[in-house]
């Protein structure tokens, strides 16, 4: 019956000498060797991709807990599967509750495993691809431990193929189609096995040609609305600020790859040029948006290329956030100063009243009275000094600096005394 189950299932560590990768959680002094050391068991999160450990993990210590363990998976369970397995702990005593895809839980769910937490009748090993931050609920984060488990090194996978190699009763295989299958695994212990049982059913000798049938098209390694996907997005803007042009251009291939929607990419690159590029390149915003009408225009794959050419544009354009900066902090100043009055030079006056009022008077027009206009009030009164915008010296930013120097000089030299806006009244 055994020899039935899946490679990867045969080869399931049956102690943590056996288990392969994770070492910052399952290394010596670390937090789930010293749980085993001590048979004391926390409740706790395994957060990470797949293939990477989390159920072995949770078998392991239950085992080393010396307690029973049941398995749900959120996605088919709900109060009353979580209420089955309390009463199934309640006959044992005490049990490890694991719980995959735990993120999938709605609140009235994650409710339910409270109390059962809180008296300790259970201990919840939650696993999960996803972030449980987002998912789970104060409640039950406040009662858990989150320990991450990352993609295994290619060496890694290396020892966990050539553990299954004596299981399957190849008459051979090349070192080279070993390692090409550790490879395209990214990571996942569980795909490279299933990859490696399969070329065994396909050819008695492993090569590169049973292993490249056996591996099929390699996955990109994005989920394309999930922490992957958004760490990628994250790392291509990153990349372009920093002006890496050649890590731009991986990012954005693996986003393209992976079935990234191609106009959210390319709204992305529209506000890094407004964000991190700005009037550094005044030209750099009306690229981007002419790389997302060029790919409306032309579609996968030729339009692609659009987004590559703004990619490239903006990781080598000159750098600044001087406008996003400037935002920030005048929306400060309105929050602080809502109703400062507009002084009344600067005011409409559609009607004789506003007229008879002072509204608009004594304003001087730029082109008809340029000294005249330096010398008059626009800040409301209170505000003169305030500053939001400087000039970075990137770019078009640095020609504009002594100009954004001097201008602000001449109205400092200027500034009317005159007199205040009046009140509410």
């Amino acid at each position: 019956m055994e020899a039935a189950a899946p490679l990867a299932e045969r080869l399931r560590p049956r102690s943590l000498e056996e288990f392969v990768g994770q070492a910052h959680l399952v290394g010596e002094g670390r937090p789930l060797r010293r749980m085993l050391e001590e048979r004391v068991l926390s409740s706790m999160v395994l957060f990470g991709p797949p293939g990477t450990g989390k159920t072995t993990l949770a078998h392991l210590l239950a085992q080393g807990a010396g307690l029973p363990l049941f398995r749900l998976s959120a996605v088919e369970a709900g109060v009353a599967e979580v209420r089955k397995a309390v009463e199934m702990a309640r006959k044992a005593g005490r049990a490890v509750l694991l719980l995959d895809e735990i993120h999938r839980f709605n609140k009235a769910q994650q409710d339910a495993l409270l109390p059962h937490l809180e008296s300790g009748l259970l201990v919840l090993v939650g696993a999960t691809t996803e972030n449980p931050s987002f998912a789970l609920v104060p409640a039950l984060r406040s009662r858990l431990r989150f320990f991450p488990l990352y993609p295994l090194s290619e060496e890694e996978v290396l020892t966990l193929l050539r553990r299954g190699l004596g299981l399957l009763g190849l008459e051979g295989w090349d070192e080279e189609a070993l390692r090409l299958l550790a490879q395209a695994a990214q990571g996942d212990a569980r795909r490279a096995l299933n990859a490696l049982e399969l070329a065994a059913r396909l050819s008695p000798r492993l090569s590169l040609e049973t292993v490249r049938l056996a591996l099929g098209s390699t996955p990109t390694g994005m989920d394309r609305l999930g922490d992957a996907f958004y760490d990628l997005v994250s790392a291509l803007h990153k990349s372009i600020r920093g002006s890496h042009v050649d890590a731009a251009l991986y990012y954005l291939a693996r986003l393209l790859e992976g079935g990234a929607d191609p106009l959210y990419v390319a709204r992305r690159l529209i506000r890094i040029a407004l964000e991190d590029v700005g009037l550094a390149d005044p030209l750099a915003l009306r690229l981007a948006v002419a790389a997302r009408e060029a790919y409306e225009a032309l579609g996968s794959p030729e339009g692609e290329l659009a987004l590559v050419e703004a990619a490239v544009y903006l990781a080598l354009a000159p750098k600044s956030n001087s406008l996003y900066t400037a935002w920030q902090r005048a929306q400060e100043a309105a929050r602080a100063h809502p109703e400062a009055p507009v002084p009344l030079n600067l005011r409409n006056a559609p009607t004789p009243l506003m007229k008879a009022l002072g509204h608009g008077e004594g304003y001087a027009y730029y082109h008809q009275d340029k000294e005249g206009s330096f010398a008059q009030r626009y800040l409301p009164e209170g505000l003169e000094g305030l500053t939001l915008f400087e000039a970075t010296g990137e770019g078009w930013e640095e020609r504009v600096q002594e100009r954004l120097k001097a201008l602000r000089a001449r109205f400092a030299r200027t500034s009317p005394k005159g007199r205040a806006s009046p009140g509410k009244g």
